[in-house]
């Protein structure tokens, strides 16, 4: 089973070092088969502010983008029709390789000068959508460290997990298991469900055919649910 160390740390406090961490759990029973660092080629891409968008005046389909990191202010050739201004965006510096391997340098484009570039999805290595620029959330920091701010920089634990301990094929199982052989507590998240609307009765039903085999099985509804791209 692979399981995110970043994730866990969200259970239970992990202050040693990723080998003491593979150990301890290897003599514990819980071989680990791998640690996989995530999130590498993210250097020299931060987050950025859209200040201006203006036609390009020798491209059409081209735009002007003038951006702001807080330290300074980067004028960039952009084909993407999605932002606007005013958007949190990815911004590759000059210096910058992406996860794709491309190399990222100031050059002209049209005889307009573009001191790095806006990333999509897809070039960023994190999807598939190429449609347009990747727009981040309107609280994330400009100038900040794109792969940290977002969570993308971790450790992937590979972990085998035996027939007899079915309790740790999840992330709190294991979190549990760490907890247990540090003398900690784990921190179990806390869920809070609001119930509003009909009662469920008026709408559906579960009928238990045999109590025997199936002494409880519970449903809840939900409605309302809007469908759209993971986040």
């Amino acid at each position: 089973m692979k399981v995110s160390l970043n994730w866990l740390k969200e259970y239970v406090d992990i202050r040693m070092d990723i080998k003491d961490l593979v150990n301890l759990l290897t003599m514990a029973g819980l071989e680990v088969e791998g640690a996989m660092p995530t999130g590498e080629g993210f250097d020299k891409i931060v987050i950025a502010q859209i200040l201006s968008i203006r036609r390009h005046p020798n491209a059409d389909r081209l735009s002007l983008v003038k951006v702001d990191t807080g330290q300074a202010k980067f004028s960039i050739v952009c084909g993407a029709t999605n932002i606007c201004e005013g958007q949190k965006v990815p911004l590759a510096l000059v210096g910058a390789k992406l996860p794709n391997g491309l190399d990222i340098k100031r050059s002209k484009i049209r005889g307009e000068v573009s001191e790095g570039m806006l990333c999509s999805e897809i070039e960023l290595g994190l999807g598939q959508d190429a449609s347009g620029i990747l727009i981040l959330p309107s609280e994330s920091p400009i100038g900040a460290d794109f792969g940290e701010t977002l969570g993308l920089k971790d450790t992937v634990l590979d972990i085998s997990v035996t027939p007899n301990r079915p309790d740790c094929l999840c992330v709190i199982g294991i979190a549990r298991e760490i907890a247990a052989l540090t003398h900690q507590k784990v921190k179990y998240p806390t869920l809070s469900l609001l119930d509003k609307g009909e009662e469920i009765h008026q709408r559906t039903s579960v009928t238990i055919l045999d109590p025997d085999l199936c002494p409880r099985y519970v449903a809840r509804m939900i409605e309302d649910v809007t469908i759209g791209p993971s986040p």
